[in-house]
């Protein structure tokens, strides 16, 4: 046999795998194959998953950041004895007791809720009222002895309680201040309480189904009565502060920023949420520090790492913007309270409205230091019952016995006899309008708002705070709106058709909340959608409104990128033309066949500049309603009070998207390549 055919019968396993030839070893010559010889590959270690699952999808949540229950020292003295307890069953869609001794119930149920009652004397004023407590025989406490021990809400109970109300706090930091109440007894109260507010949240916690958040309100003002106010939130109950910071601690935010950042460092992580910048009289958003020195980048980054997001809208009005903040935007007036937080002292709008601080923040970067407003938006009720009230045809407002009634809502007339009783003791309570006697109170201007909207994974603690973390939320006035906002560039024209629309998004652009790279040859594009809420008015319009830097000055437009009526915004004015959408005052029904169940847009910036810093936030519209103030007239029958909207219209805002110039995106770049 030769040598080839040799080869093909005893080689045959070897030639199946290496082919044969002349130099193929004999089964009688040792082999390197079978000898061993040097490795012909290195040993490797990695892995793949064959079975790989898609990143999970992000939902979208409803809830309430801002709760203050009987723990809290303005609402145990205006009549709410809701406990943390009562107010996390309310959420999940429980009826409890309103302090004015009626029922009240959501529409459904929300996803989460935190309870946020005040730091500051954090149930004391509870505790001076139980005469059984060894706290209630200190003689400041006498006049709050058994104040809610029978049902109240009488015009001469509410005049105690509001005068009793106003001399007991500064009465007890005055006794607390001269040694007269020790103030370790008043801190004994508070963590007690603020351990009760923990359990609270860790018994209602249902991951997946419900979430909680330990959580509580830094209550500080300016020395001009300007609204300094935060909600510190919480990541997780494992490990948290003896006691919240309140500002018995100090007066002023960066002090809590300090003890924020130390407690971070031990591992407990936290957030906090400025509110009601609208009642801060220019105070919230300053361009200086508390010291009254420039801003500087240290400033910045401390500000921002611990309040990435702020309170858009609530029950004490919209900080969004102001007419004379934004006289282009036709929707700026949306319930606004002009007033400074607890006081008819008007609040200066620079500085305490929203965009308004966007575009400082904006003009901060280009001069080379840290933005401390590169902030995410989220909205809250900041209700005083445990209850959140937003819903218009079912407003009961805030304050407990205060706003109970449409009449102390200042909605309808006061009884005549009550305004010739406050006129006749010389208490400046009463306003004519055309004639008509109301109570004269900041209550008029407050709204029915408003919900935080999160994109998240799932419904857990861990998955939402990480979603207020990269700020992939939205806020609205308490409507449910489903709203979906994405920057980028490059996105397929047919995006809008595809049933993978939103992973496109996610894999071609970033988010709100999200930092998008500007390139110098293309204007990015935003892809939107918008989709109504079931139980609320259809959808009219769809906007974005960008603010950006130029030639060192800030600038702002507003465009309108989806119309109800399916026609194209007028490019010259970039406005949809008016889809007719009317309310009938007789009864509050709305006009059929106006607005739309969803609008989405593919939208490109027309003015875009690679060299400017800009933001970009989507805002969407409903057709309008029946104010909660004109539901009010109709229950009592009477007419609307002339001075107050009769109608609104619903809306949600996205976070920003942030768009970094050229300039500033190329070092940002080559530092990622390195």
């Amino acid at each position: 046999m030769n040598r080839s055919l040799k080869c093909v019968v005893a080689c045959l396993p070897l030639v199946l795998l290496v082919g044969c030839s002349d130099d193929t070893p004999s089964m009688e010559d040792p082999s390197p194959f079978r000898r061993g010889g040097p490795p012909v590959f290195e040993t490797s270690s990695e892995t793949f998953v064959r079975h790989q699952d898609p990143p999970p999808e992000r939902n979208a949540y409803f809830g309430d950041l801002h709760v203050h229950t009987t723990y809290s020292f303005d609402a145990f003295a205006f009549g709410t004895t809701a406990t943390p307890y009562d107010a996390y069953r309310y959420a999940k869609g429980e009826a409890i007791m309103h302090p004015g001794g009626f029922e009240v119930q959501l529409r459904e149920p929300l996803d989460f809720y935190a309870v946020t009652d005040h730091a500051l004397f954090l149930g004391v004023v509870k505790e001076a009222a139980d005469t059984s407590s060894e706290f209630s025989k200190n003689a400041l406490a006498e006049p709050i002895h058994d104040l809610n021990a029978e049902p109240g809400g009488g015009v001469f109970d509410l005049l105690k309680r509001v005068t009793t109300f106003s001399t007991f706090i500064p009465d007890m930091v005055t006794a607390i201040r001269a040694g007269e109440i020790d103030p370790e007894s008043v801190l004994e109260i508070s963590r007690s309480a603020w351990r009760d507010s923990i359990d609270a949240a860790d018994l209602h916690n249902d991951p997946g189904h419900f979430t909680t958040f330990a959580a509580y309100e830094y209550t500080s003002s300016s020395d001009d009565n300007g609204n300094l106010h935060r909600n510190v939130i919480f990541r997780d109950t494992d490990e948290l502060p003896d006691v919240p910071f309140s500002r018995f601690h100090s007066q002023n935010p960066e002090g809590l920023w300090d003890w924020m950042d130390a407690l971070r460092e031990k591992g407990v992580e936290s957030l906090a949420i400025p509110h009601n910048s609208n009642g801060s009289n220019g105070q919230m958003f300053k361009l200086v520090d508390w010291a009254g020195d420039p801003m500087d980048s240290a400033y910045g980054e401390q500000r921002i790492r611990n309040e990435p997001l702020v309170e858009m809208t609530q029950v004490k009005g919209t900080s969004e913007t102001h007419p004379s903040l934004s006289p282009n935007d036709e929707w700026a007036d949306f319930e606004l309270m002009p007033f400074r937080v607890a006081t008819m002292l008007p609040s200066d709008p620079p500085g305490s409205y929203v965009r308004d601080a966007l575009l400082r923040g904006l003009k901060l970067e280009s001069q080379g230091i840290t933005n401390p407003y590169d902030f995410g938006f989220v909205a809250a009720s900041d209700t005083h019952t445990g209850a959140i009230s937003d819903d218009e045809s079912n407003f009961f407002s805030k304050v407990g016995l205060l706003d109970a009634t449409a009449d102390r809502r200042g909605s309808v007339p006061m009884p005549w006899w009550q305004s010739t009783l406050s006129n006749l003791a010389g208490l400046d309570l009463v306003e004519e309008v055309e004639g008509r006697s109301y109570l004269k109170a900041a209550t008029r201007t407050y709204g029915a708002s408003g919900l935080a909207a999160v994109w998240a994974e799932e419904n857990t603690r861990e998955a939402l705070y990480d979603a207020f973390r990269r700020k992939e939320t939205y806020a609205t006035s308490g409507t449910r709106i489903r709203l979906r906002f994405f920057g980028g560039h490059g996105f397929a024209a047919d995006v809008l058709d595809s049933e993978d629309a939103v992973d496109q998004a996610y894999e071609a652009g970033v988010p709100m909340g999200g930092d998008l790279a500007a390139r110098a040859d293309t204007a990015p594009q935003f892809l939107l959608w918008a989709l109504a809420d079931a139980k609320g008015a259809p959808l009219q319009r769809l906007q974005i409104i960008k603010g950006w830097v130029e030639g060192g000055e800030t600038r702002e437009q507003v465009y309108d990128v989806a119309c109800s009526d399916g026609s194209a915004p007028d490019p010259s004015t970039h406005r949809c033309s008016d889809n007719g959408a009317s309310v009938n005052l007789e009864d509050c029904s709305t006009s059929p066949g106006t607005g739309s169940a969803q609008l989405n847009a593919l939208w490109e910036d027309p003015d875009f500049d690679a060299a400017e810093p800009a933001f970009y936030y989507a805002r969407v519209l409903e057709n309008p309603v029946c104010r909660w103030s004109t539901w009010d007239a109709l229950r009592e029958g009477v007419e609307p009070r002339a001075d107050l909207p009769t109608t609104l219209q619903e809306r949600a805002w996205s976070s920003p998207i942030s768009l970094v110039p050229v300039a500033a995106a190329a070092p940002a770049a080559e530092a990622a390549a390195d």
